[in-house]
C-alpha cells in the first residue's frame, strides 16, 4: 500500500511537473504576440482616427497623427501609405487658408497687385490665389492674405526618377518622374527661369500647339537655366518611373500643375545620377 501510495505522489509529481512546463511554455508564447496584437490593434486606431480627422478638415492634426504612425510604427502595415498621405496633407494644407509654420499674414496696401505681393514675398501669383481662396487677381487695400514664406528647392533624382520637392530643405513631397534616355539628363544646380501654361512644343520641321495629342510637353512648361532643358508634363503618363526622355524631366500632369503653382521663377532645380 506504502509503495502504491508512492507510486500515485511520483506520477501526481510528474504531471504537477508538466502542467507547470506546458503553462510557461504558453504564457511566453502568449507575450510575444499579445503585444503584436495590441501594436496591430492601436495602429489600426490611430489610422482611421488619423482618416477621420482628415474627413472633418482638421487636416494639420490628420497630418501629425499620420506622422506619428510612422515614428511608432515604421514597419506598420500602413506605414507606406501614411507617407503618402503626409505628402498629399502638405499639399492640402499649403492650398488651404489655414495658417501654419511656413506662412504669414500680409495685409495689402495701396498700390499692391497679386503679382507685386508675389515678388516681394517670392511665391507665385498662382499659390497665393490658391491659397486665399480668390476667384480673380482683384485685390483691396486691407485685406489679409496667407503667403508662404518658404523657401521652395527642386531635387531630381535620375537613379529612382523622382523629382522631390523640398520646403526650407524639409521633404515637403516626392513625386514620380521620368529623366533622360541613356542618362541624358544634366546634372548640376540650375535654377526655373521661365513657367509657360499649355506650352507649344517647337520641334524639327513642326510647330505642335497646346493640347495637341503629340505635344509630349503636356499642360505646363518650367524652363531651366541650362538650355532646351526643362520640367515639364506629358501625354504619356505610362513613362513615369522610366528613363527615356530626351534629357527633360517628365511629370504627370497634374503633378506639374501642382508644382507649378508652388514654385516661383529662380527656385534651384539640382539633378544627381
Amino acid at each position: 500500500m506504502n509503495k502504491m501510495k508512492r507510486a500515485q505522489f511520483i506520477v501526481m509529481g510528474i504531471l504537477a511537473a508538466a502542467v507547470i512546463v506546458c503553462g510557461a511554455i504558453l504564457i511566453s508564447k502568449l507575450a510575444a504576440k499579445g503585444p503584436n496584437k495590441i501594436n496591430a490593434a492601436s495602429e489600426e486606431t490611430l489610422f482611421r482616427e488619423a482618416q477621420a480627422l482628415e474627413a472633418q478638415g482638421s487636416l494639420s492634426k490628420a497630418r501629425d497623427l499620420y506622422q506619428k504612425l510612422i515614428t511608432d510604427y515604421p514597419q506598420g502595415k500602413f506605414a507606406l501609405e501614411n507617407q503618402k498621405l503626409i505628402w498629399d496633407l502638405n499639399i492640402k494644407i499649403l492650398f488651404s487658408p489655414n495658417p501654419t509654420a511656413i506662412s504669414k499674414v500680409y495685409e495689402v496696401q495701396a498700390g499692391d497687385t497679386l503679382g507685386k505681393i508675389a515678388k516681394k514675398c517670392v511665391t507665385t501669383v498662382d499659390l497665393v490665389m490658391k491659397t486665399n481662396g480668390l476667384k480673380s487677381s482683384l485685390i483691396r487695400p486691407g485685406m489679409k492674405l496667407k503667403v508662404c514664406t518658404a523657401k521652395f528647392t527642386i531635387f531630381v533624382d535620375k537613379s529612382q526618377n523622382t523629382l522631390t520637392l523640398k520646403a526650407n530643405d524639409e521633404i515637403f513631397k516626392i513625386y514620380q518622374a521620368a529623366t533622360g534616355l541613356d542618362n541624358c539628363t544634366p546634372v548640376g544646380t540650375f535654377k526655373i527661369v521661365t513657367k509657360i501654361v499649355d506650352p507649344t512644343w517647337y520641334k524639327a520641321g513642326a510647330v505642335v500647339p497646346p493640347g495637341s495629342p503629340k505635344n509630349i510637353l503636356g499642360t505646363r512648361w518650367l524652363g531651366l537655366s541650362v538650355q532646351g532643358y526643362g520640367i515639364h508634363g506629358t501625354t504619356e503618363p505610362e513613362s513615369m518611373g522610366k528613363q527615356v526622355t530626351a534629357g527633360c524631366v517628365r511629370m504627370i500632369n497634374k503633378d506639374v500643375e501642382e508644382l507649378y503653382a508652388i514654385v516661383p521663377i529662380g527656385t534651384d532645380v539640382t539633378a544627381v545620377d
